[in-house]
């Protein structure tokens, strides 16, 4: 986990320097990560960010569905055994919450863009306290009453080496997953409205004389202010966050889900796209020391990200057999 805190912090010390071009401070905005990209390295390198980036945020509304069901169904089971005791059968299933969550998102996707929804992110950051608060203080709790700290750098024994080595490559899956925020480091957004927007930026430009994306319609509704859709929004909106809610319900295995994720994004877009733009930025040439400390982070990197992609992808297939 240190280390993967080094790895965050030079990351996005790095990516930070590509917020403008082509000088860190006095160039120009680049309002989103695939616009650092292409100013930097390129048109198909462009397109690989994107596909990367777009891919992992699509994965991440999935990985979010099932561990808010997972949420969900905790706190229900725990009022179950304060009520009926230690002993009783407090079983609850995912589905059902699932689609509660995915009811919710397909209003809240509706949100225009950034700029209509600062009160959902105050209302993130409250949350984000929170339930940080309250698994510190549980934690804590926890210690106490036990009288001393548990577990051990070796983690829990398991049955074989394999097994353990393969928990361990998910662990690191997992780990990736939670620490990089490059993703939303230069457009800071609670997530997918980045695809959002590219699909209503992207529309616009293909089919501008297109009634469902050029054709807005006005509802006001009692107490709330004029909302402006179009046929676009309002469908691919919907299909989306319908279907990141089916996969979720036919993959619900949160730890091996998040592993993939992190494993799939890590690299590409926490350590490659940075370090190559940092070279671009600063002019760094080949085979200078500074070439070779950052290539050997971005190769060392590479190895931990495959060694965690290959053990999430036995872990989901594992439980999906299982």
């Amino acid at each position: 986990m240190l280390c993967f805190a080094v790895v965050t912090y030079v990351s996005a010390f790095l990516l930070s320097d590509c917020y403008r071009s082509p000088h860190p401070v006095t160039g120009t905005r680049n309002h989103s990560y695939m616009d650092a990209v292409r100013v930097n390295l390129g048109q198909k390198q462009t397109w690989f960010c994107g596909l990367v980036q777009y891919v992992s945020l699509y994965g991440t509304s999935i990985a979010y569905t099932i561990t808010t069901s997972t949420s969900m169904r905790a706190i229900k089971k725990s009022d179950c055994y304060h009520k009926e005791g230690d002993k009783a059968p407090c079983a609850y299933g995912d589905s059902f919450y699932m689609l509660m969550f995915g009811g919710v998102q397909i209003v809240l996707s509706q949100i225009p863009d950034f700029h209509n929804m600062a009160w959902l992110s105050v209302m993130a950051a409250i949350m984000s306290f929170s339930y940080s608060f309250i698994g510190f203080s549980l934690g804590i709790a926890k210690v106490i009453a036990n009288g001393s700290i548990k577990g051990g750098i070796g983690g829990i024994p398991l049955a074989s080496s394999v097994r353990k080595t393969w928990r361990v490559s998910q662990a690191l899956g997992d780990i990736a997953f939670a620490y990089p925020y490059s993703i939303i480091l230069l457009e800071i957004q609670v997530f997918s409205q980045q695809v959002f927007s590219f699909v209503d930026r992207w529309s616009s430009e293909k089919f501008p004389n297109n009634g469902s994306v050029k054709t807005f319609y006005t509802i006001k509704l009692p107490f709330l202010p004029a909302y402006r859709f179009n046929l676009l929004r309002i469908c691919f909106r919907t299909i989306y966050v319908a279907s990141t809610t089916g996969l979720a319900m036919f993959f619900p295995y949160f730890n091996e889900v998040l592993g993939l994720l992190g494993a799939f994004n890590f690299w590409p877009l926490a350590i490659y796209f940075p370090v190559e733009m940092y070279f671009v930025q600063r002019k760094i040439e080949t085979w200078t020391k500074k070439w070779i400390i950052l290539q050997t982070f971005s190769v060392a990197c590479l190895l931990v990200s495959i060694f965690a992609f290959i053990g999430s992808v036995e872990g989901v297939v594992s439980e999906k057999l299982s």
